[in-house]
């Protein structure tokens, strides 16, 4: 390994952390109707585990409403108690087709709430982000001890990692801020 393929290596790991971060947001329910907001449940289906979208259709006809038809009507119950238990907050009627779901407007506590799980998630993407860069530095700390770079290249890829540090950290920022607009705005 090199200092380029250490540094590399790191900015793929900080870029699938936004990414992964990005994907948690969208998940959070702010008043609108989305498909991630069930889609990744999992649903105990003929003793295996599945997702909500791999046994059935999601649809959103309304701005504040989904519908989950299962391709096996037999799967409604299962998918009802897999999307109460997981503890979403959203209360599916089940009417022996289809699972509607209302998506409720937000009170102000809600949104209080979810802005706090909003900086949670963000403050967990960034702790992900220092525990990346602290693999690259010891990366870059044995190519120094093996004697396969010399101090100021270590100093100046340590400088290097840094940078990229400092951006990610602030596209973490500036995610978390617009959600929070988001999850704030009536």
């Amino acid at each position: 390994m090199n200092i380029d393929q250490a540094i590399n290596t790191a900015v793929a790991e900080f870029d699938k952390n936004v990414q992964h971060l990005q994907v948690e947001f969208s998940r959070l329910q702010v008043g609108r109707a989305s498909s991630i907001l069930v889609e990744d449940i999992p649903v105990e289906v003929y003793g295996a585990t599945q997702t909500v979208k791999s046994i059935a259709s999601i649809s959103i006809p309304e701005a504040r409403s989904l519908v989950i038809q299962p391709w096996d009507r037999n799967l409604l119950g299962a998918i009802e108690k897999a999307i109460v238990g997981t503890g979403t907050g959203l209360n599916p009627v089940n009417d022996g087709i289809l699972i509607r779901i209302n998506i409720p407007a937000l009170t102000e506590e809600r949104r209080l709430d979810l802005n706090k799980k909003v900086k949670k998630i963000a403050e967990e993407a960034r702790i992900t982000l220092r525990n990346i860069r602290q693999d690259a530095h010891n990366s870059l700390k044995q190519l120094k001890a093996d004697s396969e770079i010399t101090e100021d290249e270590w100093k100046g890829a340590d400088k290097k990692l840094q940078v990229k540090v400092d951006e990610f950290n602030s596209k973490i920022e500036e995610l978390s801020k617009a959600k929070e607009v988001e999850v704030m705005t009536v």
